[in-house]
């Protein structure tokens, strides 16, 4: 068995599940770089896959709670900072094919290439196996974090509860825009501003990520909202 072989079969083990057709397998772990045969249209399937079997399993696990709480986990559990670190749990880097170029720029370490080649490999199950194998996969996965959750300690995230807090008082939801970008491709930092502007407000926000830039930004105009709705403001509701 040579090297990349032997990769593939011991990521298969770690995913606890052997591809019939090691095409899909292949294209799964195949960036745009590398091939016209790529993963996106993979990765498109599988972000569709993973939310039906996850939302699946939290149904069954959290009987008695609503859909507005059981949405926000499971938006916790497929957001792309999880699925990155399951990526690096699985080893993806190591067996993700790319170009030459993209791989001197850090592109095996980038969170959304990973988290993107981890739905395409759940995709690729969903076509080799059908969607009980998939689930099969995805309970492997998330089983036991979906079992350490409750439900009731999973705050809304900052954009919604802005998003909510603007419209119980009538005014129109943020805008978002990224005001800078710096580091390397594998290594990046994002600053993103949010601003209403019918309150001539704004706040800006840093991560490893545009979502997580965003979230910041949203969480301190949230908590600058909050500090000036006193009696008599005229944002009180």
């Amino acid at each position: 068995m040579n090297t990349a072989s032997g990769a593939l079969a011991a990521l298969q083990q770690r995913l606890g599940y052997r591809y019939t057709q090691p095409e899909l397998l292949r294209r799964a772990l195949t960036h745009r770089s590398f091939s016209a045969e790529h993963n996106e249209r993979l990765e498109f399937l599988g972000d569709a896959v993973l939310s039906l079997a996850i939302s699946g399993l939290l149904y069954e696990r959290h009987a008695g709670s609503d859909e507005g709480d059981l949405t926000r986990v499971r938006a916790h559990l497929v957001r792309e900072d999880s699925l990155h670190r399951m990526a690096l749990n699985l080893g993806l880097p190591e067996v993700l094919r790319m170009s030459e170029g993209e791989l001197r720029g850090g592109g095996a370490l980038r969170p959304s290439l990973l988290a993107d080649a981890l739905e395409a490999l759940i995709g690729a199950v969903f076509l080799d196996g059908g969607f009980e194998a998939a689930r099969a996969v995805v309970q492997r996965l998330f089983g036991e974090v979906i079992q350490a959750t409750e439900v009731e300690g999973w705050a809304k995230d900052a954009k919604t509860e802005l998003q909510e807090w603007l419209q119980a008082r009538k005014v129109p939801v943020p805008a978002y825009r990224i005001k800078a970008t710096r580091g390397q491709a594998h290594n990046q930092t994002f600053e993103v501003e949010c601003a209403v502007a019918t309150l001539g407000l704004a706040e800006c926000g840093e991560g490893k990520s545009r979502r997580a830039a965003e979230q910041e930004a949203a969480r301190r105009l949230l908590d600058a909202l909050k500090a000036s709705d006193q009696p008599g403001s005229p944002l009180r509701s």
